[in-house]
């Protein structure tokens, strides 16, 4: 499902730990790390594919995780050139997203990258907060910037109840 302006619809999943770290996920068969992310499919809401993507591509379920926060709005990115696909209808020039700040309740041992069919990532780690921010690809950096700005107060305050 793509939107009038080119943009699909995703959500972002940011997982901390009780001291305030992310979890940072390498992709599979390549270099580059990354949040978990993925598609919104058209009759599912942003929470709904929140829970889904979860599972698919780190192995939790929603009793797993806490939800600490979420962006107000969309935060978009555009694709570079090299990575349109400029045959495909409609054209997807980006992504717009929803992001999800959650704290993981359940052991580590939850975590399993080959929990649901071909596995997105082969490896983890939890990495200090804005540690992301710079290892990012470039055009991700923005949209990281901007969800984790919006997301780190709502992150002090969880860190603060405990």
């Amino acid at each position: 499902m793509i939107d009038s302006d080119g943009f699909r619809p995703n959500v972002g999943i940011i997982i901390t730990n009780g001291s305030g770290q992310v979890l940072w996920a390498q992709r599979a068969g390549q270099t580059s790390w990354q949040f978990p992310q993925g598609g919104i499919d058209g009759d599912e809401s942003p929470r709904e594919a929140l829970y889904r993507e979860l599972y698919e591509e780190v192995g939790l379920r929603e009793e797993d995780v806490d939800i600490i926060g979420e962006t107000r709005g969309w935060l978009r990115y555009r694709l570079p050139h090299r990575l349109i696909r400029h045959g495909q209808k409609p054209l997807c020039i980006g992504q717009k997203q929803k992001w999800f700040l959650l704290r993981l309740t359940a052991p580590e041992s939850a975590i399993d990258l080959n929990a649901y069919g071909k596995p997105e990532f082969d490896s983890w780690r939890w990495v200090s907060y804005w540690y992301p921010l710079r290892m990012v690809v470039n055009f991700k950096r923005e949209v990281y910037r901007r969800a984790m700005d919006e997301l780190l107060p709502l992150l002090h305050r969880s860190l603060s109840k405990d």
